[in-house]
This record gives structure tokens, C-alpha cells and sequence, in this order.
């Protein structure tokens, strides 16, 4: 299978098992992770992707890997996702590429100016170390930065890491722990007895299991959907670009209110126009509108509408089907979307304004993600209700790369029944239902 993003190939098992403790839906970052912590404590795993492992919005992030900036309820879980981080290479015997190069976002905008300023008073109520910098000393982190910046804040400890290599090196920690790994494996539906969930339906069979996580990113409402169960989740999709010829930037990911830019393992640089996703009109938009119509109000600016024949092809795929069927999720083994040849464009024309060297960049490769946003951007890690047995982790909002290795071991406590990580009461399915 190709796609327009490099990453590390994995290869799946070559038969799936007929039965485990647990099944995990999903191969990106959140369904490796909490495999991993699944094998790590002695319970038997299979993961089951419908296509390759991180072969969509996994390994077509940012690769920022941060505290600053998230939202206030994810705060301690992204404090732990650090530091699970910081130890992941040892952990798994391999590069993840992960740096502790530190973050620094640069504002030009009284408006956000004044946002990051609210935001370090917020991260110092969570013992977040970032320090305001103004004048000489911002000029200072940012050799060569062009204009004249209000402030930019400082955190040393986040830092980047390489999705397209540090996913599938997850994937095989977790193999090598004893969990049985499936690619181009679709479950087709939950098999469910007697209210609860027995395990899982997939294009090659049955698979029984006493639990199952979903987290299958933008694919978990449609899967859950097939069961009457209603999981508030939409698709934004964002389009980055890896750059070459690039001297003289800082050695750490830099943000504007313009682009975003971070160095690579590979000699190369990742760029992004910062706050530009695109909505694709479909007919869950219309059906989720109430839910979601404060975010849209809130962040109008990032979202840029498009209406187009996704929408009559949504229309008309089934929504519920029986587990002999073919399913979507054979038929699109890969959400593969064409960049925004007009965010590139913008993004290259902001980034020499910014840093003038950009006008030496060459653009190598260029890709799109699609992304599972929930209605408040925060994600559902929790029971499903009225399906005992059944657990989700998804609508990660594009914080799921980051955030990943602590979802998982979030996840992973929840399926346990151990003392979790964190308090899991911000992360609760619920509190869309209040």
C-alpha cells in the first residue's frame, strides 16, 4: 500500500487469533500504546487495523510533543504523556526521534499576545515551566525572526518527536510483549451478547474477547454507529509539508500566528499554516450541528467550509450493516486526502516573513490527516454506556500524537480497573449528554 506520507513499514501477524482478553480497534498511536500497556501487565492482546499501522492521522501530525498550549482538562494527562516520553527509546529499544528540545510560540497580535499570557498564568497553576519573553530576549530564542514580536512564550521541556518512525516502533515493542498485531484487518462490527460485548467481527472472523477498545480516530463514530450508539465526532483535515534548504532556524519547533515550523531528524523541516483546517460539509455536520455550533462560533477563523461530492457519497453509504457485509472500512483501508495546494501556498508565502530563509525552502513532500475532533476538543477516554465491556478512546482533536502515550496508559487502567493515571472525569463520554 502506498501513500503520500513516509513512514516505517510494519508488517501484521500473518493469521489473526480466535480469541484474546482484550481486542484493540485501531493501529494508530493511541491503540499501540495502550496495547503496549495491556502486554506490559500480563494481559493477552489483539489489535486488529484495517489497514496499516499509523498509516493515517498518526503519521501525519505536527510531531509536537507538548504541554503548552492544551487545554486546561488535558493538562495532567500531557504531564504524563511527557514523561512516558522522555523514557519512550529505552522503553521500546528503538528511536522515536523524540527531543526535549523545548516549544516556542511567538505572537505578533495584541489578541495573542494577551492568549498566551493567560495561558503561562494557567500552566503555573499546574507546576508547567514557561517563561514570557519580551524585546531582546525573544529576539534572542529566535535568531533571524523577522517583525516586530509582542512576546513569545517559552517552554523548555516539550519537544517533537517523528511520527513516521516512532509509531510503527511502538507497534513492535507491543509485538514483542506478546500482543498479536493484524493489518489489513477490518472489524467489521462488535459481537455483542446479551447487552455486553463478546469481542469483535472482523473481514476474516470472530475474535472473542471479555473487552474492547475503539480507537479508531475518525472511523470510531461510523463503527460505533452500526450499533445505534451515537458518539459526537467530526473530520477536520489539515495539510502539512516537509521543507528543505532551510539554515539558521532554531533547533526547536517555533509557532506564529501565521505558520508553524519544526526541525526533523531527517535533515528536513515541517511546516504548517498554523489554525487552517478544512470541514468537509457532510451530513453529520447537520446532525451533530447543536453540539458543535459553540466550537464553530469560537474558531470560525480555522475552519474553512467545503461543500463537494463527499457529502452525496456520506449520504448515501449505509449506516448500519450486518458483519457478513463488506464495510467501509475494507473499501478505504486509508484516508489518503490531497493536500490544500492553497494552505501551501500560504504557508510558503508567511514563512519568509517570518524567517527569511525560507526563501531557499524546497518543498520534498506535502500530505493531509484527517482529524477526530469532539465537540469541545478534549477526547473520550471512558466505558461506552450501555455497553458493558466496551471502552473507547477516541476524538483526540489533533492532541492525540502528544498526548498519546498517556491516553494509552489511561486506557489501559480504565480496562484493568486500576488506580488511574489521572483523573479520568474530564475525559468522560457523559458529559456530552449533560
Amino acid at each position: 500500500m502506498t501513500i503520500s506520507v513516509p513512514v516505517a513499514p510494519f508488517k501484521g501477524d500473518p493469521s489473526q487469533p480466535t480469541s484474546a482478553d482484550v481486542v484493540v480497534v485501531g493501529g494508530g498511536i493511541v491503540g499501540v500504546m495502550t496495547a503496549l500497556e495491556l502486554a506490559e501487565a500480563g494481559v493477552s492482546v489483539a489489535l486488529c487495523e484495517k489497514g496499516m499501522i499509523a498509516g493515517e492521522q498518526s503519521c501525519r501530525n505536527w510531531g509536537w510533543v507538548r504541554q503548552m498550549g492544551r487545554e486546561e482538562a488535558e493538562l495532567p494527562l500531557a504531564i504524563v504523556a511527557l514523561d512516558l516520553w522522555r523514557g519512550m527509546d529505552a522503553r521500546l529499544g528503538a528511536s522515536t526521534g523524540f527531543r526535549e528540545s523545548g516549544i516556542v510560540y511567538a505572537t505578533y497580535t495584541q489578541r495573542d499576545a494577551k492568549h498566551w499570557a493567560r495561558w503561562h498564568e494557567t500552566g503555573k497553576r499546574y507546576g508547567i515551566q514557561t517563561t514570557i519573553l519580551e524585546g531582546a530576549a525573544a529576539k534572542a530564542m529566535m535568531p533571524g525572526m523577522q517583525g516586530r514580536v509582542r512576546i513569545a512564550l517559552w517552554s523548555p521541556q516539550d519537544g517533537y518527536a517523528e511520527p513516521w518512525l516512532c509509531v510503527p516502533a511502538i507497534a513492535g515493542a507491543a509485538r514483542a510483549a506478546g500482543v498479536a498485531i493484524m493489518t489489513n484487518c477490518a472489524v467489521r462490527a462488535l459481537d455483542i451478547e446479551g447487552g455486553r460485548v463478546a469481542g469483535v467481527v472482523t473481514e476474516h472472523g470472530r475474535i472473542r474477547a471479555q473487552k474492547v477498545l475503539i480507537a479508531g480516530g475518525v472511523w470510531s463514530r461510523t463503527l460505533l454507529g452500526n450499533h445505534g450508539i451515537d458518539f459526537p465526532q467530526l473530520r477536520v483535515t489539515g495539510t502539512v509539508a516537509r521543507i528543505e534548504g532551510l539554515e539558521g532556524l532554531p533547533e526547536y519547533p517555533v509557532g506564529t500566528e501565521s505558520i508553524s515550523v519544526r526541525p526533523r531528524m531527517d535533515g528536513g523541516h515541517t511546516l504548517t499554516l498554523r489554525n487552517a483546517n478544512i470541514a468537509e460539509i457532510l451530513p453529520d455536520n447537520f446532525r451533530l450541528f447543536r453540539q458543535y455550533a459553540p466550537l464553530l462560533q469560537e474558531n470560525w477563523r480555522e475552519f474553512h467550509l467545503r461543500f463537494g461530492m463527499p457529502f452525496f457519497l456520506n449520504l448515501t453509504s449505509p449506516r448500519r450493516w450486518s458483519a457478513n457485509d463488506k464495510t467501509i472500512f475494507e473499501t478505504v483501508r486509508t484516508l489518503d486526502p490531497t493536500p490544500s495546494k492553497l494552505f501551501l501556498k500560504r504557508a510558503l508565502k508567511n514563512a519568509p516573513k517570518v524567517f527569511p530563509s525560507f526563501q531557499n525552502a524546497r518543498v520534498t513532500h506535502s500530505w493531509a490527516g484527517v482529524i477526530d475532533v469532539t465537540p469541545d476538543t478534549v477526547p473520550v477516554i471512558d466505558h461506552i454506556p450501555g455497553l458493558d465491556g466496551a471502552l473507547i478512546a477516541s476524538g483526540c482533536s489533533g492532541h492525540g500524537f502528544g498526548l498519546g502515550p498517556g491516553i494509552g496508559r489511561l486506557a489501559a487502567d480504565l480496562i484493568l480497573k486500576r488506580a488511574p493515571v489521572v483523573d479520568p472525569a474530564p475525559f468522560t463520554w457523559a458529559r456530552f449528554q449533560m
